[in-house]
């Protein structure tokens, strides 16, 4: 049976903590708009800062919609499952708002992430929970965990600030969400720390 949270409990934090990966949703206020779902599950990119706040490191990649939908309307989902263990569902609905690298609040919250830091971080996902929920996930299969991918850090880590920049700006969908919002403000900023 689900149940609904004043925000997460030390049980869920704990939860949230030891999953490999999780979902991020989010959509334009369109209603022909197209709905965005992205994995997430990079090693040491999620951190619980309270009951109520999260944020993730969002990294280079071919396109910008979470960005976008969040610099539009700020709604967003975060869902995790249990492939191992108890079944379990939960979700973290919120709002979100995207810490870009020459924000004054970056220097800090980047401090949370020093094992998953790198030069392919264009921005902090900060989400204020505004409702925590779970459900049973009994249809959930079991899945084993084997190991990280290592080929987005590498491909990155070969990049200068400079080379990096450049690749955020030669992507279509970096500028723009598949439905013309505005997505990652170019040129990329340069970091603050």
């Amino acid at each position: 049976m689900g149940k609904v949270y004043e925000g997460l409990t030390p049980r869920l934090r704990a939860f949230v903590e030891e999953q490999k990966v999780f979902f991020v949703a989010s959509a334009p206020l369109a209603g022909d708009g197209h709905v965005n779902l992205s994995p997430k599950g990079r090693e040491g990119t999620l951190v619980v800062l309270d009951e109520h706040t999260l944020a993730y490191l969002d990294f280079g990649g071919s396109h910008a919609e979470t960005i976008a939908h969040l610099r539009e309307n700020g709604r967003i989902t975060l869902m995790w499952c249990a492939f191992a263990g108890p079944p379990k569902v939960l979700r973290i609905h919120g709002h979100g708002t995207p810490i870009f690298r020459d924000d004054p609040r970056w220097p800090e919250l980047i401090g949370h992430f020093v094992s998953a830091d790198g030069p392919g971080a264009r921005a902090i996902i900060l989400i204020e929970a505004v409702m925590v929920s779970d459900s049973c996930g009994f249809a959930v299969p079991f899945m084993d965990y084997r190991e990280e991918r290592t080929q987005h850090a590498q491909y990155f880590e070969r990049k200068s600030d400079k080379e990096f920049a450049a690749y955020c700006d030669g992507k279509p969908t970096n500028h723009a969400s598949i439905d013309g919002l505005p997505a990652l403000p170019l040129p990329l900023p340069e970091r603050t720390a």
